[in-house]
């Protein structure tokens, strides 16, 4: 009997095993790199010893090192976030992503996916009213910036600027509260990464600023660099005002414009 009860009991330590050990936290971790960035950054702000307003939330190990995926999260809903810069301390272009959300982001719940060349700190300076603030985590990834494009480059021009809306569940009828997914067809070469073909590298492309809009109301703004992974896809909540559709507007470092309204009844 107590034999019956001690392999039970062994049985059971195994099947949770895996659930224990999947949980790993990831804070930042001490390195020279931030301190040598850091000015360039945010010049002489001084970060606020206080918990951030919004959090950042990325994988202890990424699964695919161009498409790591980054969750802002507001925590502090009484906080007006000015600005959010997200820097990859190890990346070529550490400064991946200066964002500015409208009234109707807050409380921010965004998403982004990033290229991470080598095992980094991920954080998120958020500038509000009060101070500066920072938030993090550390990720093992490898390679990102340089990883080969997904499709042949003539493809990628042939498609370049599509964009696609979703939008998922019905908004919450005291709040009109609903969550979109705007992505945009862009192979947002790094400058990095070599043709297949010719083993040549292929000149960096990519966006570097995109807006998008309800109606007349800003929704959000994104300058960014070589770190925002190809096809860039942004996940975001926010108050539906009525407005039919969702509008962006993006450029990219070739001097290329993308405008597109993206009706909300016709999503792609």
């Amino acid at each position: 009997m107590a034999h019956t009860f001690r392999l039970a009991t062994a049985l059971a330590l195994l099947m949770a095993a895996p659930a224990v050990a999947g949980t790993v936290e990831n804070p930042l971790v001490p390195g020279q790199t931030w301190e040598d960035l850091r000015f360039d950054v945010i010049g002489d702000a001084v970060i606020s010893d206080a918990e951030s307003p919004l959090s950042i939330d990325a994988p202890y190990r990424a699964h695919d090192a161009a498409t790591v995926p980054i969750v802002l999260k507001q925590t502090n809903l009484t906080a007006e976030i000015d600005k959010a810069t997200v820097v990859i301390d190890e990346n070529p272009a550490p400064v991946a992503a200066e964002l500015t959300f409208g009234a109707a982001m807050a409380p921010v719940d965004f998403e982004l996916r990033v290229r991470v060349n080598q095992y980094s700190n991920v954080r998120v300076l958020t500038e509000t009213p009060e101070g500066t603030f920072m938030s993090g985590r550390f990720v093992k990834a490898s390679g990102g910036c340089s990883a080969p494009a997904s499709r042949d480059p003539s493809e990628m021009m042939a498609n370049l600027g599509q964009m696609k809306l979703r939008l998922f569940g019905e908004p919450e009828m005291s709040t009109a509260r609903r969550e979109a997914q705007i992505m945009l067809r862009h192979p947002n070469y790094s400058g990095l990464q070599r043709n297949q073909v010719t083993q040549l590298f292929i000149p960096a492309h990519f966006i570097d600023h995109m807006e998008v809009w309800q109606g007349e109301e800003m929704l959000f703004t994104m300058d960014g660099g070589i770190s925002i992974s190809e096809n860039p896809a942004f996940r975001f909540s926010y108050t539906d005002n009525g407005a039919p559709a969702l509008t962006v507007k993006a450029t990219d470092t070739e001097g290329n414009v993308f405008e597109q309204s993206l009706p909300k009844d016709a999503q792609g």
